[in-house]
């Protein structure tokens, strides 16, 4: 683990040490994540939202209040409760009356609205309070039908919506709302079942022969990380025997392993799906992935000081630390089995 000790502001105050991440054994993976979520925490900023360097605060704080999720905390129980709650507020307050959950000059809201759906209907899967409760479903059902109004007529989505960006599609970004529904329909919501089978046909006209993914349906050739984000995709769709699975899962068997070098770009969005399609296999395949990813991430924390405390974060990816470390917050805890969008 680098030790390259960068003194921050503590910007909430100090929480004390020992989470307890029920699935984990190893000390070093418990220690590191208790000090990445203290870090994270420290991130939030006065109205409740991440950025990342100013920007994107829809998909940032809905990737960090997922990776508190991921430890056990809810809206109204753990140490990260009140993180929780904050984000949750911040995101209510940017549904808009056409349910996009963000704002429409952002340039890629659909990445931002995917997540956000995601992050929301897991907490309302938890969520004890009914004036909350109400509100969630209310802000849910309307994202559902913004999302199902913003699909291609190829059956995906794009960065921004179809009527705004011509038809223009994109995997990953489909992917995204895919989850998105999965977690909505989980929590109760109506999803329309067509919206899902045209994302799935779409998923398949994006396969090549060899199960690489492709950038969008107009072409833009095989991507790792898209391959990765369709499995779990399709498994999200309820594809769990669908017959591209097994060529897509060689082709990420063959571009994947976490321990080698990242020739492709995008390695921790990749290893986000990755993780969660490897978390599904489970058995070995998971436990020798886990390992070597674990590897991976913690070799790459820097340590960080917050007051007397150590804490961790990553600084790795363009996006920057908050999502870098986010996603990697994930990975680590999929062993805690928390969240029903990611458990087997």
């Amino acid at each position: 683990m680098r030790r390259g000790i960068v003194t921050i502001a503590l910007l909430v105050v100090a929480l004390p040490a020992g989470v307890v991440c029920a699935g984990i054994e190893d000390p070093q993976v418990r220690q590191t994540i208790d000090g990445g979520l203290q870090w994270l925490a420290s991130q939030q900023q006065k109205m409740g939202q991440w950025t990342a360097q100013g920007r994107y605060p829809t998909a940032m704080t809905a990737l960090a209040g997922m990776a508190m999720l991921c430890e056990g905390s809810t809206t109204t129980q753990g140490r990260y409760a009140e993180n929780i709650r904050r984000a949750v507020d911040f995101l209510t307050n940017r549904s808009r009356p056409n349910g996009l959950i963000g704002d429409a000059d952002d340039d890629r809201y659909t990445y931002g609205h995917g997540f956000a759906m995601l992050f929301l209907s897991e907490v309302l899967g938890e969520e004890e309070d009914l004036e909350r409760r109400e509100e969630l479903i209310r802000v849910l059902a309307k994202a559902v039908e913004f999302t199902g109004n913003a699909q291609t007529p190829a059956g995906g989505w794009g960065y921004v919506s179809s009527k705004d960006g011509g038809g223009f599609d994109e995997g990953s970004t489909t992917i995204t709302q895919v989850q998105g529904l999965r977690g909505c329909r989980n929590a109760g919501i109506p999803v329309p079942k067509e919206i899902i089978d045209k994302a799935v046909k779409y998923i398949h006209g994006c396969t090549m022969k060899d199960g690489a993914v492709q950038y969008s349906s107009k072409g833009g050739g095989g991507r790792p990380a898209i391959t990765a984000a369709a499995i779990a995709c399709l498994y999200n769709a309820g594809e769990y025997d669908d017959d591209y699975v097994p060529r897509m899962m060689d082709y990420c068997r063959k571009q994947l392993d976490p321990s080698t070098r990242d020739s492709f770009g995008h390695w921790h969005y990749a290893h986000f799906y990755y993780s969660q399609v490897q978390y599904r296999e489970g058995g070995e395949t998971w436990d020798a992935y886990r390992r070597a990813v674990e590897k991976r991430i913690l070799s790459e924390a820097t340590e960080v000081k917050l007051g007397d405390e150590p804490a961790y974060m990553w600084q790795q990816g363009y996006v920057g630390p908050v999502y870098t470390t986010a996603l990697n917050l994930i990975i680590l805890q999929l062993e805690n089995g928390y969240l029903p969008i990611y458990q087997r």
